[in-house]
């Protein structure tokens, strides 16, 4: 079974986290054969492999490609907030 959704964790030399981008699969494939997932936006687009390799791919001209980025899976029942402040609050 494939995860749905990832968080990808963009870091800068040092190792230091830089930035946290929620994304979902898509129903596209990249070059490798793997699933494509994609930020609401739409700008963020990345191919993951069943191993956790990402390979960041440009949705636009003038983008830097991203260097030290890593997959973490987000669980499917969305009960764990993607910021990862813990469970969320049942709603009302």
């Amino acid at each position: 079974m494939s995860i749905s959704r990832y968080e990808l964790v963009f870091t800068d030399v040092t190792g230091a986290t830089r930035d946290v981008v929620v994304v979902e699969r898509t129903l596209y494939k990249g070059s490798g054969g793997h699933p494509i997932y994609t930020d609401p936006t739409g700008i963020i687009r990345a191919e993951i492999s069943d191993r956790g390799e990402v390979r960041v791919m440009p949705s636009g001209g003038h983008q830097d490609p991203a260097h030290a980025v890593r997959a973490r899976a987000l669980p499917e029942d969305g009960a764990e907030d993607p910021a990862g402040s813990g469970p969320a609050a049942p709603s009302a």
